[in-house]
């Protein structure tokens, strides 16, 4: 049986980063679990240092519980090199080479007016991107 897995960005602003990737993704903020009916609620419960707050987190799941939770955590330290880990975003849909490239140029130009940027363009395969952060990613097409 395969192991159950999520994903963890460190950041600087995680309200930031939460919008892009639930934009990216077609994620959801993640409910607290249960009993607790806040973050803030939830977070009581650990002896966390004085000046850590909910907004220095955000949790984000996949609406139907298919894709891994995402958790978005601010870190004091910034980023200084390439991510050893990436994720790469896939665009659905079939249909011929030229048309699945279409739709990974658009969802990449959409990624663009939300914050994102591209670093490199690999024709007809994929997009090398970064979020608001600079954390690289890749959009490309689904398998056919």
């Amino acid at each position: 049986m395969a192991a159950d897995f999520d994903l963890t960005l460190d950041c600087a602003d995680a309200k930031v980063l939460a919008e892009f990737w639930k934009t990216a993704l077609g994620y959801v903020d993640e409910p607290p679990p249960a009993p607790f009916t806040t973050r803030e609620e939830w977070l009581a419960q650990f002896d966390l240092p004085d000046d850590d707050s909910a907004d220095d987190g955000a949790w984000l799941c996949d609406p139907d519980g298919v894709g891994p939770r995402l958790s978005i955590l601010k870190v004091p330290e910034p980023k200084t090199a390439k991510n050893r880990l990436h994720i790469d975003v896939r665009v659905p849909g079939g249909g011929s080479p030229g048309e699945r490239w279409a739709r990974v140029r658009a969802e990449s130009e959409r990624l663009v007016k939300e914050g994102g940027s591209v670093l490199e363009e690999f024709g007809g395969h994929h997009i090398v991107m970064a979020d608001p952060e600079g954390n690289e990613f890749c959009v490309a097409a689904a398998s056919a």
